[in-house]
């Protein structure tokens, strides 16, 4: 395996911007340009701009592919109708969750599956692999596209000054084809910071002109290039899972409160479905720990493998933790035992270096956008 880090096509714009680069799944990429305090305050009240280029996207065609995508993923895949996206997510046989999705379903017989990028060679393999059998092709497509993510209130206004494109009419989760100055780009109102905002799938070589054009688009009503270090408090405040900290192999969708993405309703097997029934009886009747929100009543960033304690007993693990630039106050996500987590729930702390700090129990998520 290679240990040069990949770069994305904006590699030389986000140099030029100063950004302080981080070396993140293998590629190198901007963790802020300036105050990521700054950075996640504008995307909070005006725009912020996003290179996303390392998310994986995997494309699957064919006469089967809808099937393939049924019987590989927890979700309803056949049941998206084209132009719509879904979030869903790809188990082991045991349940284990390998990794959790955005499926685009782009015509009749092509979908786009975007994986992290931690995971996107485990998804193509295990998608790959699932596919034997099926009237279906499984592509490789990460070198075939850059992802620039415009996200705030104010990115509805800038994207609209440089597209044609129906934004009023793209609902959340839905994408669609269209030319934004003048780039062809897949329009996609997703994203991973509790704001409204698109996410612009387009060919590596336009990647550039697409950034300079939303900069300078924004530019009067503030928007500010963000890394991904404001990403993470973005998500976090939004109550969003992070895979690798709320998601793991050894975590179902179930444990981690996300059993809705499992439809045993559609027709056929799919993989992990009878450990899945299990993990969903297990969850009805008597939960192990649940994910819930912790807010700080001190000064102490909490994070990650962090003890939630209880009358001197370790009651559950911090997943992710930081300091809320929203909210002024260290939060943090953390599985804990189901007896402790209802909101208000008293005497729960966390030990931070032998000390315990105390912190409120709150449901997820910290921070809700007014629509």
């Amino acid at each position: 395996m290679s240990t040069t880090p990949r770069l994305t096509a904006l590699d030389a714009l986000h140099r030029s911007l100063g950004a302080t680069m981080t070396d993140f799944a293998g590629w190198d990429m901007p963790l802020r340009y300036a105050s990521e305090r700054d950075e996640h305050n504008a995307v909070r009240t005006k725009a912020g701009l996003f290179d996303l280029s390392h998310m994986g996207e995997i494309t699957v065609t064919g006469p089967q592919a809808a099937a393939l995508l049924d019987y590989a993923l927890v979700g309803n895949i056949g049941g998206v109708a084209v132009g719509r996206a879904r979030y869903t997510m790809i188990c082991q046989e045991d349940g284990g969750i390998l990794d959790d999705l955005i499926v685009y379903r782009l015509g009749e017989t092509e979908y786009m599956v975007v994986a992290n990028a931690s995971n996107a060679q485990t998804v193509l393999d295990a998608l790959t692999e699932r596919a034997a059998g099926f009237d279906a092709a499984v592509r490789d497509d990460r070198d075939a596209y850059a992802l620039i993510a415009v996200q705030g209130p104010e990115s509805p206004g800038i994207l609209k000054s440089l597209t044609d494109a129906d934004l009023d009419g793209l609902k959340y989760y839905a994408g669609l084809p269209g030319t934004v100055a003048g780039v062809p780009a897949l329009i996609a109102r997703t994203g991973y910071t509790g704001e409204d905002g698109f996410e612009l799938f387009v060919e590596p070589q336009h990647a550039e002109k697409l950034w300079r054009a939303l900069t300078e688009a924004g530019e009067p009503v503030g928007l500010v290039a963000c890394g991904l270090s404001c990403r993470d408090t973005l998500r976090l405040e939004a109550g969003m899972p992070l895979y690798g900290h709320e998601l793991t192999t050894s975590l179902t969708p179930f444990d981690a409160g996300l059993g809705r993405v499992v439809k045993f309703e559609k027709e056929g097997d799919f993989v992990g479905r009878a450990a899945l029934e299990a993990a969903a009886e297990r969850a009805a009747a008597n939960p192990p720990r649940k994910l819930v929100g912790l807010i700080a009543e001190g000064r102490r960033v909490p994070r990650a493998g962090m003890s939630v304690v209880a009358a001197g007993q370790v009651i559950g693990e911090i997943t992710s933790g930081a300091p809320s630039p929203t909210l002024g106050k260290p939060i943090a996500i953390a599985y804990v035992d189901a007896a402790h987590a209802a909101p208000g729930s008293e005497g729960v702390g966390v030990d931070i270096r032998g000390t315990h700090e105390p912190y409120e129990v709150v449901a997820l998520p910290f921070y809700k956008r007014q629509k």
